[in-house]
């Protein structure tokens, strides 16, 4: 249920074409829908914009076909993260229009015609981190927004992101995806004006430490403006952005 809902719902009610006893029932409904050990948060796009994102690892196959059956007449849109194609074999059985975004590990049901909004970048500093910024692309597409990739313009050849100076320029928000060391959110952050969402990934050799280094550098940036998400947390990198973006005139 979204505020547009509630409002007809409480309209309805004014109107008398609802009765007080049904009114209480659906806003009861709102908060969670209990389905055991899972709990649906029915009531978070009303609080938050956007949809509960169900988490694919760690759960059963019966708890994920639970989940797919309770979300299979959604009228928003739908995201489960960290999926494999077996998880998506087993949603698409109760949700046949779900679309399995590979390289993204996403399971996407789009329900809804949102108005694109221009202005979010993504940006990797190698070709090995564009997985973690499939992730933060296709989840700020659900989410409404047009995404322009920039991918493989780290800072160990500067004349390849450089050469994207105007674009990076005229966003509204950027998310900067890098392994190594971890340089490319600083770099991106001193040429533009817009926010930056850093985003450190375990890609890199030993002293990498499975994405320590990068998070370190990108937390002690010397650059304004620069957010930091955490290791290979594309999804939370995409969903931030959207929100600036969508937020944005």
């Amino acid at each position: 249920m979204d505020e547009q809902e509630l409002y007809s719902l409480a309209a309805r009610l004014r109107e008398g074409t609802l009765e007080t006893s049904e009114f209480v029932a659906r806003i009861k409904a709102l908060p969670f829908q209990d389905l055991g050990d899972v709990k649906i948060d029915t009531h978070r796009r009303l609080r938050k914009g956007f949809s509960e994102i169900v988490y694919c690892p760690g759960k059963s196959d019966e708890q994920l076909r639970t989940i797919a059956r309770s979300l299979s007449d959604s009228a928003f849109n739908i995201l489960f993260s960290r999926a494999d194609r077996r998880q998506f074999e087993i949603v698409r059985e109760d949700i046949p229009d779900a679309i399995y975004h590979d390289r993204a590990r996403l399971i996407g049901v789009r329900r809804e015609d949102l108005p694109l909004r221009d202005g979010l970048t993504v940006v990797t500093a190698g070709s090995s981190d564009v997985p973690v910024a499939e992730e933060a692309a296709v989840t700020a597409e659900y989410m409404g927004c047009a995404v322009i990739r920039i991918y493989d313009a780290g800072a160990a050849g500067l004349h390849r992101l450089l050469a994207h100076a105007e674009t990076l320029q005229a966003s509204k928000a950027i998310v900067a995806v890098a392994g190594m060391e971890g340089a490319l959110a600083s770099v991106i952050g001193g040429l533009v004006a817009c926010p930056v969402v850093a985003v450190p990934t375990s890609v890199g050799y030993g002293a990498n430490l499975g994405g320590l280094a990068p998070l370190l550098t990108m937390l002690n940036t010397c650059a304004s403006g620069v957010a930091v998400m955490n290791i290979d947390n594309g999804l939370g990198a995409g969903y931030f952005a959207a929100r600036i973006v969508r937020q944005s005139r």
